[in-house]
């Protein structure tokens, strides 16, 4: 296929119009459809601006990370158990879903805490990650007065290193598990998380927004894509498409004319991104400034959570409640990212079928995903630089070359 010239614009022209008549005096626009009907053309909109490209080398990458998401295929636990004088709310195992359901979790996890009547109202939560800090904060805008109990807080923490979409399917639990109570429950949480995020759009930082993509495919969407590297993994339930198909935008298929990637098949989505570095700074101003207490502490087993003070403990340690609890319905699915220099100019992502490519241009850098096989099961935070650079050359390959 001929590559077409890059910057291209993706808009259409129409003839033009006195600006005369868009200076409506009061009683104008029903003389405005009048015109309309007449035949007389509208003022063209500006046409949609060019996409810049992505500049895709190796050295361009300033970070490469490895994170382990914690997938259960249950779904995430949240339960409260007895330890000795102390109720611990389990809020663990969220898979690839922890900041997209974060909201919507930790209203289930404090209807635990409700029911177990915290002494003076203090709650203590253990972790700090997506899910520990969300659920603190939630827990103060309930009345709670809290503390957060880590080894480590963000930034360094596995949370931190996630890739920053909406995504709240994101190996959530297995098909074999998406009981209609499931669901139930999923549903509730992904709608609380998707309100409460519509709220924090436009904010200093611009800690969530959302961006435009484009899919695109070697084949017809409706036919297998041939690759992606997933193939030793569980079936996942698709739950978005069913369940939440009234809360976000459609994704559009494109004419080759309409875009300038050099494939036969494309099409254009929009999609919520988390800015994870500014977010996660925000959420924790929110906490101490709403009177909330770190404490580093790292715990053993969980009998040492019931040496607390606080008589409520809602344990949200993610993968590390594997270790913590014994837990081994807890498996890491390891994940790799690369981070480009950031390119203010590029405000669109990209998801190639078949070629497990995937980017979010965020606003600390382009992120550049990719999924290997054997990363189901797996628990090496080793970072790989030789697959790094490959699936970047490979997102450099749909950019002309200067």
């Amino acid at each position: 296929m001929q590559r077409r010239h890059f910057l291209r614009s993706a808009g259409f022209a129409a003839a033009a119009l006195s600006s005369g008549s868009i200076l409506a005096r009061e009683g104008a626009l029903p003389a405005a459809n009048d015109a309309l009907a007449a035949g007389v053309p509208k003022p063209p909109f500006a046409p949609l601006p060019p996409l810049a490209p992505i500049r895709a080398s190796a050295d361009r990458i300033v970070a490469l990370d490895v994170c382990t998401r914690p997938f259960r295929a249950q779904g995430p636990r949240i339960e409260a158990e007895r330890v000795g004088r102390h109720t611990v709310i389990h809020h663990y195992g969220h898979g690839g879903s922890g900041w997209s359901l974060s909201w919507g979790s930790a209203e289930q996890a404090l209807r635990l805490v409700a029911a177990a009547r915290p002494r003076r109202g203090e709650l203590a939560v253990v972790g700090c990650g997506a899910i520990g800090l969300t659920t603190a904060v939630a827990a103060q805008r309930a009345g709670y007065r809290v503390r957060i109990y880590a080894k480590e807080r963000l930034p360094d923490v596995r949370s931190f290193l996630a890739t920053g979409v909406w995504s709240p399917s994101s190996r959530i639990c297995t098909t074999r598990f998406a009981t209609p109570e499931f669901e139930r429950l999923w549903e509730a949480m992904a709608r609380t998380s998707f309100h409460t995020y519509q709220t924090l759009l436009g904010l200093p930082g611009e800690p969530i927004e959302w961006r435009d993509g484009y899919s695109l495919s070697d084949v017809p969407f409706n036919q297998p894509s041939g690759g992606g590297g997933e193939d030793e993994e569980p079936d996942y339930p698709h739950l978005e498409g069913r369940l939440l198909h009234d809360i976000g935008p459609r994704a559009v298929a494109l004419a080759p004319s309409q875009h300038p990637f050099p494939v036969p098949y494309v099409r254009r989505y929009t999609q919520m991104t988390f800015n994870i570095s500014a977010y996660s700074r925000m959420l924790m101003a929110d906490f101490e400034r709403a009177g909330g207490r770190f404490e580093t502490r790292a715990f053993g087993n969980l009998r040492e959570l019931a040496d607390l003070d606080e008589r409520v403990v809602v344990n949200c340690t993610g993968y590390g409640a594997r270790a913590l609890l014994g837990d081994d319905s807890v498996i890491p699915v390891r994940g790799q990212t690369a981070r480009l220099v950031p390119q203010p100019e590029v405000t669109y992502g990209l998801t190639w079928r078949g070629h497990n490519l995937y980017t979010v241009p965020r606003r600390d850098g382009i992120l550049v995903q990719a999924q290997a096989p054997g990363d189901f099961g797996n628990s090496d935070t080793t970072p790989d630089r030789a697959a790094a650079e490959a699936m970047v050359a490979r997102l450099a390959s749909l950019f002309p070359q200067a």
